[in-house]
């Protein structure tokens, strides 16, 4: 890859692949994957919450449909479980340099991903979150993650996080100092799947990471697999 080069992105909360006429069908949810034809996908509720907390997807299936295969994880909440509390990272032509995953604070359980990829020669950390339901929880949330952001490579966010304003009231001002989460990042809606009117899911970008063609992911089926549409985006790296 040359030193600058655009990437395909995306980010699914899949709803444990439960779509909106109440039938879990996870080969849906992999075939709306596919649609994405993206290079760096972020997952979210990939594993049931409770129980065994078994994950939902056939990752061998999903790997052969679409070349996506999970980052590698230090931990998992459960044995069965594919992700991190749900969520999980896909890539496909990229080589690993390190890959961890870390709790958030706040009322209910969540977590993040935190993964640096090299695709070619171009350097970049993605955080992968599932953000909380509660405004105070975000906002705890979003301080621990500002400190991942690197100072050093491109940093790109995605993920369900939960959040619809924008300006001073949001719940992702403390990541506006390394991210453009609150100042320049565009938003898409993506939540309810039939007829989306809030912007739930983010992917956001920094200086060196520029998120272009943010949009949802439009199809029949991405209608019907989930409670939320995907969204997808080309994301410009510089060296």
């Amino acid at each position: 890859m040359p030193s600058s080069s655009d990437l395909i992105i995306g980010s699914y909360n899949v709803h444990k692949a439960v779509g909106t006429d109440r039938r879990r069908d996870p080969h849906r949810t992999i075939a709306v994957i596919r649609e994405l034809g993206a290079d760096l996908v972020a997952l979210q509720e990939v594993d049931r919450r409770f129980g065994d907390r078994r994950g939902i997807l056939d990752l061998a299936e999903l790997e052969r449909t679409t070349g996506l295969v999970p980052v590698p994880l230090t931990s998992r909440k459960g044995a069965l479980a594919h992700g991190w509390h749900g969520n999980l990272l896909l890539f496909r032509g990229a080589e690993i340099e390190d890959a961890r995953v870390i709790d958030l604070p706040g009322l209910e359980p969540r977590g993040a991903i935190v993964a640096d990829l090299r695709f070619g020669n171009l350097p970049i950390r993605v955080i992968a979150a599932h953000l909380g339901l509660l405004k105070n929880s975000r906002l705890q949330q979003a301080r621990r993650l500002a400190d991942e952001i690197s100072p050093d490579r491109p940093t790109l966010m995605m993920g369900d996080l939960n959040e619809w304003r924008q300006g001073p009231g949001c719940s992702l001002m403390p990541l506006k100092t390394g991210l453009d989460a609150v100042t320049r990042a565009a938003t898409v809606a993506s939540f309810p799947a039939g007829r989306p009117m809030l912007p739930l899911d983010r992917i956001i970008g920094c200086t060196r990471a520029e998120v272009l063609d943010l949009s949802p992911h439009v199809s029949p089926l991405a209608r019907l697999a989930s409670d939320h549409l995907p969204i997808r985006a080309r994301l410009r790296v510089g060296a």
